[in-house]
């Protein structure tokens, strides 16, 4: 606590109006928007790097970002640091009666129904307390997050209402039907909006496949660029022991490497 303490007081000492930061004084809550999802990307390479003294340093700098926006919506007499620790206790409490209170439950599957549950009706809550109109289902849905990530919690969010396919299968056949659309738009070259509108319902698709078999489909992508990154390295690498640029190399020979990389790196990311 006195840790934290002070570094509440650093942040009001860098946004001081006389003596403050001048860098940190002008930010706003929107200007600082994409750093902070800079410091979560962050975060998520030092957990795939294994580094753990980075991840300690990353959520430093994450947990700035909190404390910053919190002094700003502060100064502007919105909440603080402490309305946000509050209510975040008081939500991780709601959330899980079958730790706080008497409520049982029985396994995962059950935690996470429950938590669907909970959750709808906190949407439902600040509707009344709000005065808004009432959420359609997937309205509070972030814009903003990886489009990969918010196709699959939108699918995730409709799935709660049974609008989901129950067999693999099913999602397989429409993978066929996505790919042939794609293969129709493609025979309209100058049409690339059709294009690209096709490509989109069979990424979809791809993901909604992952969500049927518990896989997040963001981590499996990110798990491929990285496979990618590796093996392009390998061509790289060969060519260079060869005394050869990738300019200077033809596609059948970095076709080949690719072949061999994917041999000798195979299961490596």
């Amino acid at each position: 606590m006195k840790e934290l303490k002070k570094l509440l007081l650093i942040m009001k000492s860098l946004r001081d109006p006389e003596n403050g930061c001048p860098w940190d004084k002008e930010q706003t809550i929107d200007s600082i928007k994409a750093f902070t999802l800079e410091e979560a990307y962050e975060v998520v390479d030092a957990i795939e790097r294994d580094d753990i003294e980075g991840l300690r340093d990353e959520l430093g700098d994450l947990l700035f970002h909190i404390i910053f926006y919190s002094e700003m919506a502060d100064e502007d007499n919105h909440f603080n640091f402490q309305d946000v620790v509050k209510q975040l206790n008081e939500k991780l409490e709601r959330r899980h009666p079958h730790v706080f209170s008497d409520f049982k439950v029985d396994n995962v599957e059950q935690v996470k129904s429950l938590w669907e549950q909970i959750k709808q009706q906190e949407r439902n809550d600040a509707v009344v307390n709000r005065a808004q109109k009432p959420l359609k289902l997937l309205d509070d849905i972030g814009k903003h997050m990886p489009a990969v990530k918010r196709a699959a919690k939108l699918q995730k969010r409709a799935a709660t209402v049974g609008f989901d396919w129950t067999d693999s299968q099913d999602i397989l056949n429409k993978l066929d039907e996505e790919l042939s659309e794609v293969r129709q738009a493609l025979q309209e070259p100058d049409n690339t909006e059709h294009i690209a509108e096709e490509l989109g319902d069979l990424m979809f698709c791809c993901v909604n496949l992952a969500r049927h078999y518990k896989i997040d489909a963001e981590i499996s992508l990110r798990n491929t660029n990285e496979k990618f990154i590796n093996r392009f390295n390998y061509i790289e690498e060969t060519l260079k022991k060869r005394n050869k640029s990738l300019s200077d190399a033809t596609l059948e020979e970095m076709d080949a490497l690719w072949d061999e990389a994917k041999k000798l790196l195979t299961n490596k990311h």
